[in-house]
């Protein structure tokens, strides 16, 4: 998977979830969830890995992996990137 900025990821955030917080105020390792965070909730989780399977061709494909994968935008990013690119063989 080609290299995905922490902007693109904030814009996806903006565009797909209600938050608490401004685009510029969201670090990179700043939790998603959880007590201290950006403020998503579970239908925020959902949007998210629609909007993931639409721009990026990538399926998060069971709830485990989604905890895993967004912790922060660093941890999505990193996720995206062991990716294979859709449809690449493997």
């Amino acid at each position: 998977m080609p290299n995905v900025s922490i902007d693109d990821l904030k814009k996806m955030l903006v565009e797909n979830c209600v938050l608490k917080v401004k685009p510029g105020e969201i670090t990179a390792d700043a939790p998603l969830f959880g007590p201290g965070s950006v403020g998503l909730d579970s239908l925020d989780a959902l949007q998210m890995t629609v909007a993931i399977q639409e721009r990026y061709g990538v399926a998060i494909g069971d709830a485990q992996t989604a905890r895993d994968a967004l912790r922060t935008l660093n941890t999505l990013r990193e996720w995206l990137a062991q990716q294979p690119e859709p449809g690449a063989k493997q």
